[in-house]
């Protein structure tokens, strides 16, 4: 066999296993709210890619319709939320998607335009909170952890308005759309910010909040999925990108302990 005929032979053995290789390709499209979540997806996306994982990321402006368009199949997965807020989703909507694993900690923060600290506070005070019941109920539980409000006993991780038992400041607590408060600034004393809206904002989570949770909060987020796909290669392979030592550097470098990792 003369060398062309070889030489064409490789050519055509070595196309073959690039078919091969990009048709075992996967390709999954993960759902994150706008913001930090969506820039260490960005990171996970170049890990992931060396083990051929194609990771699309989907950018959502709130916290309701990741959920509902993961439920319908719009997309495989997404990272946005922590273990409390999906348990409420799948309880009051009835989705079925679980849990396969933890990413960070937001830790959230109250911020201000008009007062240093949550001492200043005037008494009849407007203080902004979400409307959703897990991350208005977190918010209410650092308003207690700060002094500013007693709840009931037996409240839980999702307190709600009605579960404050003593306000002596008689704020007046207002709930808003979570990705509306950093906008309500100018408008009330203060407000609950998560951090991922924080950061969006221009806010500085560790110099700018005037009150924030410790790193051991209850509300590590997530990633979720729907329930017949948590046994899935690449679920592991997500999971995997992810809990590596260039993505937790990234975090640390680029938020500089305004999230913290959970591994």
């Amino acid at each position: 066999m003369n060398t062309r005929i070889l030489r064409g032979l490789a050519a055509a053995l070595l196309l073959s296993t690039g078919i091969a290789t990009a048709a075992s390709a996967e390709t999954i499209r993960v759902g994150v709210s706008a913001g930090p979540h969506a820039e260490i997806l960005d990171q996970v996306k170049k890990v992931a890619a060396k083990d051929g994982l194609d990771i699309q990321i989907i950018e959502f402006t709130d916290y309701v319709v990741p959920n509902t368009a993961l439920a319908s199949g719009d997309i495989e997965a997404n990272s946005f939320q922590h273990l409390p807020y999906l348990d409420n989703q799948v309880k009051d909507r009835g989705l079925k998607l679980v849990s396969v694993g933890q990413t960070v900690v937001f830790p959230m923060g109250f911020y201000s335009r008009k007062v240093k600290s949550f001492e200043e506070l005037p008494e009849g005070a407007t203080v902004a909170i979400q409307n959703d019941p897990t991350n208005g109920g977190r918010s209410l539980l650092l308003l207690q952890a700060k002094g500013v409000i007693t709840l009931r006993d037996g409240v839980g991780l999702k307190p709600t308005l009605l579960d404050i038992a003593e306000n002596p400041k008689k704020l007046k607590l207002i709930e808003l759309d979570a990705a509306q408060l950093p906008r309500s600034l100018d408008d009330v004393t203060a407000a609950a910010v998560n951090t991922n809206y924080a950061v969006e904002a221009g806010l500085d989570p560790v110099t700018d909040a005037i009150a924030r949770e410790n790193a051991d909060s209850p509300y590590t987020n997530i990633i979720a999925v729907r329930e017949q796909d948590k046994g899935k290669p690449w679920v592991a392979a997500l999971l995997k990108a992810y809990h590596t030592q260039p993505v937790k550097e990234f975090i640390q470098t680029r938020f500089k302990g305004a999230v913290v990792t959970s591994w």
